[in-house]
């Protein structure tokens, strides 16, 4: 019988797929939100197979598309009673500006808005699951500028600089998520998984092509990025460390923009504002 209900989001692939794995294997019912629903189901067939663990569904969501995202939601909340675990694992890096299908720009849209609309339309189920929220972050939010603005902006498009706000971003909604909810009995977390050796930016070009083939010596495997996820996922009393930012299983400390209260409510109402334009 499962211990605990899961969902986790970019699980077809990296560190995400590695994380199924891991989580499947310690007996967790997982919930696997998918854009490629070929892809989930062979994971999924993998997954049972591999662990005997037959508590593996697959729920279709594009996190770049709001539409999807809140459709995923409204399925789980039919389908569950509680929720114990929500790993925001997905995200993207995009060498060209893009716009999502509801119009904005693609990195923000998938890494940081698609969890921002999933994690508040499940927070009913999180509640009565007293989860741990997990924010995969990276320590490329140390390159990230918020400028609340421009967030459309085309102009002088970096693909490095935008993936870096978004990963700041990532930081700036775990530690609203801890203030928020701390009453409600729900916890929340960043990490870095390190410089893991995946597909991740494969299509990138000049500077981030250059970025990603000079750590490329570096990179630790999708099972080593995994490992702090997992540990957040399943360690017993880290509660007192809500909120925090962490590294090799360890609290870190993130970068001084990390800490700024204004741009972090900021990015809250902004994206609770986006939101609510699709669900009028």
């Amino acid at each position: 019988m499962a211990t605990k209900t899961t969902v986790l989001t970019g699980a077809t692939s990296g560190i995400g797929e590695a994380t199924a794995l891991a989580l499947a294997n310690k007996g967790h019912a997982l919930y696997l939100l998918v854009r490629n629903m070929q892809k989930g189901g062979e994971l999924k067939e993998r997954l049972i197979k591999e662990t005997g663990n037959k508590d593996i569904f697959v729920v279709k969501c594009d996190l770049s598309d709001l539409a999807s995202v809140a459709a995923a939601a409204d399925e789980l909340n039919a389908k569950l009673f509680n929720i114990n675990v929500l790993i925001n694992n997905a995200g993207g890096i995009f060498d060209k500006y893009e716009l999502s299908k509801d119009g904005y720009e693609m990195t923000f849209a998938l890494n940081h808005l698609g969890h921002f609309l999933l994690t508040t339309r499940l927070m009913p189920l999180l509640e009565k699951g007293h989860a741990r929220i997990i924010n995969v972050s990276s320590d490329a939010h140390k390159m990230g500028r918020p400028d609340f603005d421009s967030l459309q902006k085309q102009e002088g498009y970096s693909a490095v600089r935008a993936y870096g706000t978004a990963k700041l971003f990532n930081i700036y909604f775990t530690k609203s998520l801890a203030e928020k909810y701390a009453d409600k009995g729900i916890t929340a977390y960043a990490l870095h998984p390190g410089v893991v050796n995946t597909s991740f930016g494969a299509q990138l070009s000049g500077f981030g092509k250059a970025l990603i083939w000079m750590a490329r010596p570096f990179m630790i495997t999708p099972e080593k990025g995994a490992e702090t996820t997992i540990y957040l996922a399943t360690e017993a009393k880290i509660e007192s460390k809500n909120g925090l930012y962490f590294n090799k299983k360890k609290a870190a400390k993130p970068a001084a923009i990390a800490n700024n209260i204004n741009a972090r409510n900021q990015l809250w109402n902004i994206s609770e504002q986006l939101i609510n334009k699709i669900e009028k």
